[in-house]
């Protein structure tokens, strides 16, 4: 079991039988009353967010979830299917449970598949990816406002913004938590 002062960001808890990863939270000490602790927690098959207030002191039970690092092999008309390198097992997991994840899926990525009682609800992506841009307007010439930016396809089908100077054809790194641009990568 853990306890409210073990409330970090990423911990895996079970609240109505069902497995919720925390997203944010907040320590709150009043002047008068009981310390709590306010958290936004990400339920790990839906997506949905659900925001709970824990007072100090209450327990919490950890979510019975194993995580495996897969690689990503190839998109299976909604759903992805992922296969671990050691064994050769195959798993699929539907759209649905990946969200924002499935846009910055690439061929061969190796990511940590999370599964809650031997059923795979989720993916964890590296922090970052490299990836190519397909599609992007060229800057307009004398447009040299500081952070001016513009959208660009990337071969995932994801739309980014990036500054001006990036063309279409190269190679991006995106910080997959947030969807932005970080750098421009130089792949030969």
């Amino acid at each position: 079991m853990y306890d409210t002062s073990d409330i970090r960001k990423g911990l895996k808890v079970i609240i109505d039988a069902q497995p919720y990863s925390v997203v944010d939270f907040q320590f709150v000490k009043p002047g008068k009353g009981q310390a709590f602790t306010r958290t936004k927690l990400k339920h790990m098959s839906t997506g949905a967010v659900l925001e709970r207030t824990f007072k100090s002191g209450e327990k919490l039970e950890p979510a019975d979830v194993e995580e495996r690092s897969m690689q990503f092999i190839y998109p299976e008309g909604e759903d992805f299917v992922f296969m671990d390198q050691a064994s050769g097992e195959q798993v699929t997991i539907s759209g649905d449970h990946l969200g924002d994840s499935k846009q910055f899926l690439i061929d061969g990525l190796q990511v940590d598949v999370v599964f809650f009682k031997g059923e795979p609800i989720d993916v964890t992506l590296p922090v970052h990816v490299v990836v190519q841009i397909t599609q992007s307007d060229p800057g307009v010439r004398g447009d040299t406002a500081s952070n001016v930016t513009k959208p660009a396809t990337l071969s995932t089908g994801a739309i980014v913004q990036v500054p001006l100077f990036i063309n279409e054809g190269e190679w991006i790194k995106v910080d997959t938590r947030t969807g932005e641009y970080m750098e421009r990568v130089n792949k030969r």
